[in-house]
């Protein structure tokens, strides 16, 4: 029997510079598994037609005149609707980073995203993952070291999945000023967090490591009790922050070491 392919993501781009936006909509016709429904230079034409078009995916510039990318992505998920929204930037500043992520973002990519990278992290996306590369991820970092979380503005982002919501329900959404050492994690944990800093998913973790996505699970679990953290994305941040992003091999070899 022939496999069937995957489905097809369908997309909306809206983006105000229409060199980029022509450029985004070509890449995305050109990438088996993408079909782009609609493009607008505005948000607010599009949040007019926003029921018109069956979208799963919507790519959003930050930074555009009368709606922002922002305030057009809280419009947006005030309607409600399971949609992807990925905010794609030449903006490096944290704040923004931060903000969108909060406000329900699903991914923060810098324009100047390689392509293969940026339909990489799209399909990240639309399988629940966050769609932030390690460019992003040092500026989120970056946030972190100049202590832009506060209580009003944390990471509730569509990266943690239902279970992960649930486990955290209970939880204080702030991330403490001080942090546990990395000796408070075990060896495979260590292994765990640096190949999440590096974006792998639980399924390339797992095939990495030898072990099952369910072990991954527990120790993401495990490091997010131990760290007192309380998303994946934090995490890949606190890697950053820390200088916990050597590789598998370096962990295994001071292990040995010690």
């Amino acid at each position: 029997t022939v496999a069937s392919a995957e489905p097809t993501i369908h997309a909306v781009v809206v983006d105000d510079h229409p060199l980029f936006r022509r450029g985004l909509v070509q890449l995305l016709k050109e990438t088996p598994g993408f079909r782009v429904l609609a493009d607008f230079d505005n948000a607010h034409d599009y949040i007019a037609q926003l029921d018109q078009y069956d979208a799963e995916l919507l790519l959003l510039d930050l930074q555009m005149p009368d709606i922002s990318g922002l305030e057009a992505l809280k419009q947006i998920r005030a309607k409600g609707g399971s949609m992807r929204i990925v905010m794609v930037t030449a903006s490096d500043d944290s704040e923004h980073l931060i903000e969108a992520l909060s406000a329900g973002a699903d991914g923060y990519l810098l324009k100047d995203t390689a392509p293969d990278e940026m339909t990489s992290q799209l399909r990240k996306a639309m399988q629940g993952e966050v769609a932030l590369n390690s460019v992003a991820v040092n500026i989120l970092a970056r946030g972190l070291r100049n202590g832009q979380f506060n209580g009003q503005n944390t990471l509730q982002s569509n990266e943690q999945s239902n279970e992960s919501r649930h486990e955290t329900a209970t939880e204080k959404n702030t991330i403490p000023a001080d942090y546990a050492d990395t000796n408070e994690l075990t060896q495979r944990e260590q292994q765990t967090l640096q190949l999440i800093s590096q974006g792998m998913s639980n399924k390339l973790i797992a095939r990495e490591l030898g072990i099952s996505d369910g072990t991954v699970k527990v120790y993401v679990k495990n490091m997010l009790r131990k760290l007192n953290l309380h998303s994946r994305l934090e995490l890949a941040a606190w890697a950053y922050n820390h200088g916990a992003t050597g590789t598998v091999q370096d962990t295994a070899e001071k292990t040995e070491q010690d």
